[in-house]
C-alpha cells in the first residue's frame, strides 16, 4: 500500500519538531544543526544560536533518512551526503559520518512564501530606483546577465526580480539543481537535475538539460546557477544568438566572475586555445550584477558592471556603470554607503532606446560630471 503523499508530508516535519518553529517563521532565513545539541537560526542576515535541540544523536539521524526515503535518495555511510527538499521547498544539505566526524551537520535554507519583487528590493535599499530603471533596460534589450555574489548574499532573490523585466510574450526555460527560481512570468518551463538512482542510473545534469533547451525554442535562458562545466555551453549560447540569459555565479568581484567562468568554461571537456576562450567569454557576457552581504547583515548590489571586451595584453575591460561608496558606520553598527552611478553610458543604449526606454537623467547628469573611479571595497565590506 502507497501511503499518500499528504501523510508522508507530515510525518517528515514530525520527525523534524526541535525546529518546526523556524521552519515556520518567514523572519527566518537559514536553519544550521551542527549535531542534535547545537542549532544556529540566522535571521536579517546574523546569527544566532538557539535554545531548541534534537532529543538524541538517534532522533536527527532518524530525521535525516525518513528525509532521504521521502526524497528518494540513499543516506548512509557509503552515501554520506544528502541533498533534499523538505515539503514546503526548503532546501536541505546534510552530512553525517563519517565525512563529518563530530555528528551530522545540516543545513536548511528556506525560501520565503512571498515573492521578492523590485519594489522590494528598493525598500530594503538593496539599489536605488535609477539603478533599477538601468537593470531593468538592460534585461528588456536583452544583454546577457550575470548575477554574482557570495553565499547568501542575495543572487537568486535577485536573478528572481530581474526575470520580471523580461517580455511577457517571452517563452523562459528555466534551467536549476534544485527548483528555487519562482518566475511571475506567464510562459516559463522549469528544467531540474536529476541525481542518479542507487544504481547509478538517471542521472540528468545541467549540461544535458542545456542542450535539450537549446532545441525548445526558447526566447531566453535563465540557469538558476553555474557551478562546472556547463559554463561553455551557456557562453557558447549566448555567442550563438541566444540573447537575454540570466544566471548567478559564485564570485567576490566583477573581474572575479569572469575569471571564475573561465575556469568552470574549462572544466569542460570541450579543448578550446585560452585566448579564444576568453574572447568569447567577454563577447558573451554583457553584464555583472555584484551583490554583497555587508559585516552589518545587510544585502545589497555593490556593482552593475559592463563586460567592454578582452585584449590579450591587459585582459577582460570591464566599466562600472554604477558602484556603491561607502561613507562609514551609524551609532548602530550599520554600514552607511550609497550607490551611485559613475557616469559611464552602457554601449547598448541604442538597443535600449530601439525599445522606447531611455535611462535615468542622473546617468547622464554623472556622465557629464566626469566619470567615478570604482572604490576598494572598505572594512563594512562581507568578506563573503
Amino acid at each position: 500500500m502507497t501511503i499518500p503523499r499528504e501523510v508522508f508530508e507530515q510525518t517528515i516535519l514530525k520527525f523534524f519538531d526541535p525546529i518546526r518553529p523556524y521552519l515556520e517563521d518567514a523572519g527566518v532565513s537559514e536553519v544550521m544543526i551542527n549535531g542534535p545539541k547545537e542549532i544556529f537560526i540566522e535571521k536579517k542576515g546574523r546569527l544566532h544560536k538557539v535554545d531548541a535541540s534534537f532529543p538524541s544523536h538517534e532522533a536527527l539521524m532518524s530525521a535525516l533518512r525518513n528525509l532521504s526515503q521521502f526524497v528518494g535518495r540513499q543516506l548512509n555511510e557509503l552515501n554520506p551526503i544528502l541533498e533534499a527538499r523538505l515539503p514546503d521547498g526548503s532546501r536541505v544539505e546534510a552530512v553525517i559520518p563519517p565525512a563529518s566526524p563530530d555528528g551530522p551537520s545540516v543545513a536548511i535554507r528556506r525560501f520565503s512564501k512571498d515573492t521578492l519583487t523590485i519594489e522590494k528590493l528598493l525598500q530594503f535599499k538593496s539599489f536605488t530606483p535609477d539603478a533599477a530603471e538601468v537593470l531593468r533596460a538592460v534585461v528588456a534589450c536583452k544583454q546577457n546577465v550575470i548575477v554574482a555574489g557570495g553565499t547568501g548574499s542575495g543572487k537568486t532573490s535577485l536573478l528572481n526580480c530581474l526575470s520580471s523585466f523580461a517580455g511577457q510574450d517571452e517563452r523562459i526555460v528555466v534551467i536549476e539543481d534544485a527548483r528555487e527560481l519562482q518566475l511571475q512570468l506567464p510562459h516559463v518551463v522549469q528544467m531540474e537535475a536529476q541525481p542518479p538512482d542507487p544504481r547509478g542510473r538517471g542521472r540528468v545534469t545541467i549540461r544535458d538539460l542545456f542542450k535539450a533547451t537549446l532545441r525548445m525554442r526558447p526566447d531566453r535562458i535563465v540557469v538558476g546557477e553555474i557551478r562546472s562545466g556547463e559554463a561553455l555551453e551557456l557562453i557558447q549560447a549566448m555567442t550563438s544568438g541566444h540573447g537575454g540569459c540570466l544566471s548567478t555565479v559564485h564570485a567576490t568581484y566583477p573581474i572575479d566572475t569572469l575569471n571564475r567562468l573561465e575556469t568552470m568554461a574549462m572544466m569542460s571537456d570541450v579543448e578550446i586555445p585560452l585566448q579564444a576562450m576568453r574572447a568569447q567569454i567577454a563577447s558573451a557576457i554583457n553584464f555583472i550584477v555584484q551583490t554583497t552581504r555587508l559585516l552589518d547583515g545587510s544585502r545589497c548590489v555593490t556593482h552593475i558592471t559592463e563586460v567592454l571586451g578582452y585584449e590579450p595584453e591587459s585582459g577582460y575591460q570591464l566599466g562600472d556603470v554604477f558602484i556603491r561608496r561607502y561613507l562609514g558606520r551609524d551609532d548602530d553598527g550599520r554600514v552607511i554607503s550609497e550607490f551611485v552611478p559613475t557616469g559611464r553610458i552602457p554601449q547598448c543604449i541604442e538597443m535600449i532606446r530601439a525599445l522606447g526606454l531611455e535611462l535615468p537623467q542622473s546617468v547622464y547628469e554623472a556622465a557629464q560630471r566626469g566619470v567615478l573611479q570604482a572604490e576598494e571595497p572598505p572594512p563594512g565590506m562581507s568578506s563573503h
